[in-house]
C-alpha cells in the first residue's frame, strides 16, 4: 500500500500540464489594451484537452468561452516551460503555449469575466511617449543600481550594471523599445517585481506595475515585444484600426504600441511612399481645427501583408 502511494505521488510530481494562453491586443483612443480575466490578473487561458482538434482550436475555444470574443488574426508566440515560475512548487509542471491576437475593442457581453485593461498598467516603464515620470525613473535607476552593487565581486557588479544600462537605456544609451521581455526578466532576477517575490526572491521593495498570475506578465511582455518588432516591417497595425481613420489616428496607434513617438512628417511620407492607405473622400466629423481627411487601408494590403513592410520611423521626437 505504501509503495503504491509513493508511486502515485511520484507520478503526480512528474505530471505535466499544457496551458494555452492568449495575448489579445486592441488599440482604443491611442491606448493599447489587452483582454484580461480574473479581475485583470490573468490572460485568457485554459488547458489543452484531448477533445481539442489542435492547439489553436483549443485556444479559440477557451478565449470565446471566457470572453465571448471570437479570435481573428492569431499567431503563436512562444512556449514557456520553466520550472519555479508559477508560484506553486507542488503543482504539476506546466507548459504554457502562448499566442498573439490582434483585434478591435468591443464591449464585453454580460456573463463573461473578461475585461479590457491598459497594457501600460502592467509595464509603466515601457511607455516612453512623454518620457518616464521622474519618480518612476528615479526608483528604477536607484533600485537597479543597488542590485548591481549587491553582487559579490567588482567584476560581477560591473557586468550587472552594464546589463541594466543597455536594457533600460541608461548612461546615455539608446532606449530599445523591443527589449520588453529582457527588461521584465532583469527586474525578475533583481527581485523587484511581485512575481519574483512570490517565487521566492528575497527582495521586498518592488516597483510599480500590476502583477499577474503565474507567468502571464512574462507572456504579455513577449507579446508586446513581438508586436513592437512586427509593426516596423509588416502592416499588422491595420488589424487594430477601424475601417476608416485619419493619419493622425494611425500615427497615434503606432506610437501607443511602440511606447515612443514617431516623426510626423517622416511617418506620413513613408505611409504615402508605401501606398498603404487611400483616401475615402470623406472628412472626419469630430476633429478639432483643420478638417482631417479619412483614409482606409488599400484593398491590396490585405493580400500583400505577408511581404509588404511598413518600416515605421520611430524616434524620440
Amino acid at each position: 500500500m505504501a509503495g503504491g502511494l509513493r508511486k502515485a505521488s511520484k507520478t503526480a510530481a512528474n505530471a505535466t500540464t499544457v496551458d494555452l494562453v492568449a495575448v489579445l491586443v486592441a488599440v482604443t483612443d491611442g491606448e493599447p489594451k489587452i483582454m484580461t480575466i480574473a479581475n485583470a490578473g490573468a490572460l485568457p487561458s485554459g488547458p489543452f484537452e484531448f477533445t481539442h482538434r489542435s492547439l489553436q482550436t483549443g485556444l479559440r475555444a477557451w478565449v470565446e468561452a471566457q470572453t465571448g470574443h471570437p479570435l481573428g488574426y492569431v499567431e503563436q508566440l512562444y512556449t514557456f516551460a520553466d520550472r519555479g515560475r508559477g508560484g506553486d512548487a507542488k503543482s504539476p509542471h506546466s507548459i504554457s503555449i502562448s499566442y498573439l491576437g490582434l483585434t478591435r475593442e468591443d464591449q464585453v457581453g454580460q456573463g463573461f469575466e473578461a475585461h479590457w485593461s491598459g497594457w501600460y498598467d502592467y509595464f509603466p516603464w515601457e511607455d516612453q511617449r512623454s518620457g518616464l515620470p521622474a519618480a518612476l525613473a528615479k526608483t528604477l535607476s536607484s533600485r537597479l543600481r543597488a542590485w548591481s552593487k549587491s553582487a559579490d565581486t567588482a567584476s560581477l557588479q560591473r557586468e550587472r550594471w552594464q546589463r541594466v544600462a543597455i536594457t533600460f537605456g541608461l548612461d546615455e544609451r539608446e532606449w530599445n523599445e523591443e527589449l520588453v521581455l529582457q527588461r521584465y526578466e532583469l527586474l525578475y532576477e533583481a527581485g523587484l517585481i511581485p512575481e519574483a517575490v512570490r517565487d521566492g526572491a528575497s527582495g521586498t521593495s518592488v516597483i510599480p506595475g500590476r502583477p499577474m498570475t503565474g507567468d502571464h506578465r512574462r507572456i504579455l511582455a513577449t507579446g508586446i515585444a513581438r508586436l513592437r518588432a512586427k509593426i516596423k516591417y509588416r502592416p499588422v497595425v491595420f488589424e487594430l484600426m477601424p475601417a476608416e481613420f485619419t493619419l493622425l489616428q494611425l500615427q497615434r496607434s503606432v506610437e501607443a504600441l511602440a511606447g515612443r513617438l514617431v516623426h510626423k512628417q517622416n511617418f506620413r511620407r513613408l505611409i504615402e511612399q508605401q501606398q498603404l492607405v487611400e483616401e475615402t473622400g470623406a472628412i472626419a466629423a469630430d476633429t478639432v481645427g483643420r478638417p482631417a481627411k479619412l483614409f482606409r487601408f488599400r484593398h491590396g494590403v490585405l493580400a500583400e501583408r505577408a511581404v509588404a513592410g511598413t518600416k515605421l520611423p520611430l524616434s524620440r521626437t
